[in-house]
């Protein structure tokens, strides 16, 4: 019974978190909406946005040199406000795996709004950060304003964290499955899942998606010509850009690696003011295709009205994400999506290829490889292209994954499921096979857990720093399991509660209930 409430609440609040970030999500494009056109007062120009977030496809206006001089400036800031664990991505990805986030440990101003305000202002200045970023931060800020209206375990925060981040994803990318798909699988380099908390991310996502499209329509994020599909004709051409694709983003990783990182925090600014100095000087020598995360280049290279601009936008793109990935710049999926299709783009105008499909063919493949998401960029290509992408997607994405090894763009991801996770779910099977004692015993006399239930509370102030054999408890409650950082451990007598645990207790309801009063009492909460 216990387990089945909990994964009733699981999905109730999966589903209301997912409302929360809908909401927040149709703010923050109102939001980029008033910042876009601040920005384009200041630089005089408009780049092309994508028809799903009700941009044109087409430019307006050239870049003045004053507005460029801003660039060195909001490098600069988006360095300065973005905690040192880097993307909003990257650090839902440390939280997922329960790695503690330094984001925490800076400023009284929530880090949550810190990573939403940096992405924000970095893309709509033009800057190479994906709009798809602050949508990203929304799951950590829509988690924070549900756990006001309710108390949240740190398992569930850890879930909803996560699915609030596939709802933000879901409502920009026009994608609420891929982007489900995407936060169950980012956290791993390998092909694997965190597939206990994909239900909560595809029902957030899609309640994310159904109230943002309420408010701004449910139409896809690209609008490409028609597509029959991948036939024998292009399978040359759909071999080359995955290829090109795969070896581009591998060379990216294999080069930002080896680009020297700042140390402090000054000489991070000083790096971002850089970085935002190069954006200028490669819109002053190439043009203005190189300003901002690139999807509104991307959407004119799916519907073919790119020429020979296609292969230096892409170059320019793939040498800013080269030598500032280390920065936390490239941010999101959107610049990758953007250098890959752009480079598939220019090598089907080439050759007198398909340019839509060339296009998703070079995006599946580059994020495949910058991401390790083959499954999620499949879903994408799917979303954006029509189903009949499809089975050229699959074989990028595959392709991609297959050849590119285990390097990523996220520091924070980790090889694949660690052998302290297998001990934790061993551990939840022993928790789980200790609760169902009860009723596998009947009615068998002397048994010490007839009548017990299993129950799971986050810890008290007042249990902070104490060890588990030392805690005053009624004899019929038992101390059987641990919460930590979304792992289940098997406690020791010895072992300290940290803030932020939870325990799980076997006892008696009615013992159970005089020990939930006593801790409610505020001189022991």
């Amino acid at each position: 019974m216990l387990r089945r409430w909990q994964s009733a609440r699981l999905v109730l609040l999966s589903v209301a978190g997912g409302l929360l970030v809908g909401l927040l999500a149709a703010g923050l494009r109102l939001g980029l909406e008033v910042l876009g056109r601040a920005a384009t007062a200041l630089t005089g120009y408009a780049p092309p946005g994508t028809p799903g977030e009700g941009g044109f496809m087409l430019s307006f206006g050239t870049p003045q040199n004053l507005g460029l001089l801003l660039l060195p400036a909001l490098g600069a800031l988006y360095v300065w406000l973005l905690p040192r664990d880097g993307t909003p991505l990257n650090q839902v990805v440390r939280i997922g795996l329960g790695k503690r986030s330094d984001a925490e440990q800076r400023w009284a101003l929530d880090s949550e709004v810190q990573s939403l305000s940096a992405a924000a202002l970095a893309s709509a200045g033009g800057l190479l950060v994906g709009r798809d970023a602050a949508f990203a931060a929304l799951g950590r800020l829509g988690t924070r304003l549900l756990g006001l209206l309710t108390p949240l375990s740190s398992s569930e925060t850890r879930s909803l964290v996560l699915a609030g981040t596939a709802a933000g994803l879901g409502a920009v990318l026009h994608a609420p499955l891929a982007a489900a798909v995407l936060v169950a699988e980012v956290l791993y380099r390998r092909f694997e899942f965190e597939y206990e908390v994909l239900m909560s991310c595809v029902l957030a996502a899609v309640t994310g998606y159904a109230v943002y499209g309420l408010f701004f329509g449910f139409q896809p994020l690209f609008a490409p010509p028609s597509m029959e599909g991948l036939g024998l004709s292009d399978l040359p051409l759909g071999l080359l850009v995955t290829l090109a694709a795969t070896a581009a983003a591998w060379l990216t990783l294999q080069l930002s690696a080896r680009v020297p990182q700042p140390r402090t925090a000054a000489t991070r600014v000083a790096a971002g003011a850089a970085f935002g100095a190069l954006s200028a000087g490669l819109v002053l020598l190439a043009g203005p295709q190189m300003l901002g995360d690139g999807s509104g280049w991307l959407g004119l290279g799916l519907s073919g009205m790119l020429d020979g601009a296609a292969l230096e936008a892409a170059g320019g793109r793939w040498l800013l994400l080269t030598l500032g990935a280390g920065l936390a710049f490239g941010a999101g999926v959107l610049p990758g999506t953007a250098i890959g299709g752009l480079l598939g783009a220019a090598l089907s105008g080439m050759l007198g290829g398909d340019p839509a499909l060339g296009t998703l063919l070079g995006a599946a493949a580059f994020i495949t490889v910058t991401h390790n998401i083959p499954v999620a960029a499949t879903l994408l290509v799917m979303a954006w292209g029509g189903d009949a992408a499809l089975p050229a997607a699959l074989l990028a994405s595959g392709l991609a994954h297959m050849l590119s090894g285990e390097t990523g763009l996220l520091p924070a991801q980790v090889a694949g499921r660690s052998k302290r996770s297998q001990e934790a779910d061993a551990a939840a099977l022993v928790l789980a096979e200790v609760s169902r004692r009860p009723a596998q015993a009947g009615t068998a006399e002397g048994d010490p857990y007839q009548d017990r239930e299993l129950y799971c509370r986050p810890v008290p102030s007042s249990w902070g720093g104490v060890a588990v054999g030392q805690l005053a408890l009624p004899p019929s409650v038992e101390v059987v399991g641990l919460v930590r950082d979304g792992e289940i451990l098997l406690p020791r007598r010895s072992q300290r509660l940290l803030r932020g645990d939870e325990v799980m207790l076997l006892a008696r309801p009615d013992a159970y209930a005089a020990l939930d009063a006593l801790l409610e009492l505020p001189e022991l909460r």
